[in-house]
């Protein structure tokens, strides 16, 4: 589905991305971890040009994604679920979940409110769906930008540390989102500091470290049997906090 070949990205003289080769197929749970400022988050936001890569390329089956796709065309089939939400506060749940479809999409109202409400009740969100965003707590909010991202009947979901802005209590409600998608074989790519969720859930785990990635294994090998010293070091450090 993705194929990330020799990405580089700086911001002027500070190298974020260095070198980094990567391929996720379809149906593929990849989850990336690493410290704070080892390029995670940057290299997520590559794959649908929220970031323009410096150099190298990313494939989107096969096609380039800077080069053959349109940019909303893009992000439709490669959603993103964001850190802090990204809703549209002075709006409806309802309405969060249906701009999209309507403005890039073109769905109709009716069928946008139909696909919304489905999606809604996958997360649990449907009887939150004419309250506006601002009432809800946060993992409240998180399980409706992922119903808002579903809506756009995306083929890859990209998510940037869905659970680190949220209350210790609330991000099992979000964490069980996740896992339902990743059991009905939904492509992910997933930046998370949850060690447990990335055991469980993830096919793959990569590890990242200054702008590279260091090891790129199954969560059997990555936490069981780290091969390198960077990765068994960061794995010190997080797992036993």
């Amino acid at each position: 589905m993705l194929k990330i070949q020799h990405l580089k990205k700086h911001f002027n003289q500070l190298e974020v991305l260095h070198d980094v080769n990567i391929e996720i197929a379809q149906g593929e749970v990849a989850c990336i971890i690493g410290s704070s400022g080892s390029g995670k988050s940057t290299l997520l936001r590559c794959l649908n040009l929220l970031e323009r890569p410096t150099a190298g390329n990313i494939l989107y089956k096969n096609k380039d994604i800077a080069v053959d796709y349109d940019v909303n065309e893009l992000r439709s089939k490669v959603g993103m679920v964001f850190q802090h939400f990204n809703l549209f506060n002075n709006l409806t749940v309802l309405e969060n979940c249906v701009i999209g479809q309507m403005k890039v999409l073109k769905r109709n109202r009716k069928e946008a409110e139909e696909i919304a409400r489905n999606f809604l009740d996958k997360v649990g969100m449907l009887r939150f769906a004419e309250a506006k965003t601002k009432q809800l707590s946060g993992g409240q909010k998180q399980r409706i930008a992922i119903a808002r991202a579903l809506c756009m009947n995306p083929e890859v979901l990209l998510f940037d540390e869905p659970t680190s802005a949220l209350d210790p209590e609330m991000v099992q409600e979000v964490l069980e989102v996740m896992k339902k998608l990743a059991e009905e074989g939904l492509t992910m790519v997933i930046v998370t500091h949850e060690m447990g969720f990335a055991r469980d859930v993830a096919n793959r785990v990569i590890f990242m470290d200054k702008g590279v990635v260091v090891e790129d294994a199954t969560p059997e090998e990555i936490f069981n049997n780290p091969k390198h010293e960077r990765t068994r070091m960061f794995l010190g450090r997080t797992l036993n906090n």
